[in-house]
């Protein structure tokens, strides 16, 4: 089983890469991969500039690493409520490609912030977008206070409770 795992943001600390990598170490028997939002870096999508430009080649590899997955672990990143414009913008490219980017492959969602309230807002919008474009979310996760909630040096959740919830819905779901 081949597990693809991002974090939707293109910060070299991002804090949803760390949780998407540990989520998808969870899983049992899993090849996992987990790729850098910076590696699939395109100007900002314009339908002007894809009139001049055609399909990004970028956005095609993106889409072909998504193909070789059985199972998608995604963590949004929030910025202000929403995406991240570094994800939003591979978004806008692959689906311009393919109109079901996720490619019905199963995922497990999750998001995480510095406060108390872990990128639900983003959580939610993402619920309710990705499965119009092929997602077939089968569990969902926040962690609220990453800071206080996820050790870096383990690279692990650190709270037992939240740790135990993630891992119950892994085991329920997949």
């Amino acid at each position: 089983m081949k597990i693809i795992a991002f974090g939707g943001s293109n910060s070299t600390q991002s804090i949803n890469k760390r949780l998407a990598s540990y989520a998808a170490s969870l899983f049992e028997n899993a090849e996992v991969e987990v790729l850098d939002l910076n590696d699939f870096a395109m100007p900002i999508f314009s339908v002007d500039l894809e009139k001049e430009i055609g399909q990004h080649e970028i956005a095609k590899a993106f889409l072909s690493k998504l193909k070789e997955a059985d199972i998608l672990v995604v963590s949004m990143a929030e910025n202000n409520g929403n995406y991240s414009v570094a994800f939003k913008n591979v978004f806008d490219w692959s689906s311009r490609i393919e109109k079901d980017v996720f490619q019905h492959k199963p995922m497990l969602l999750l998001a995480t912030s510095p406060g108390g309230r872990g990128g639900s807002s983003v959580l939610g919008i993402a619920q309710n977008l990705f499965p119009r474009y092929g997602a077939e979310i089968k569990g969902s996760f926040s962690l609220p206070a990453f800071g206080s909630n996820f050790d870096l040096q383990e690279n692990k959740i650190s709270n037992t409770e939240l740790d135990n919830e993630l891992k119950d819905i892994i085991k329920s779901n997949f």
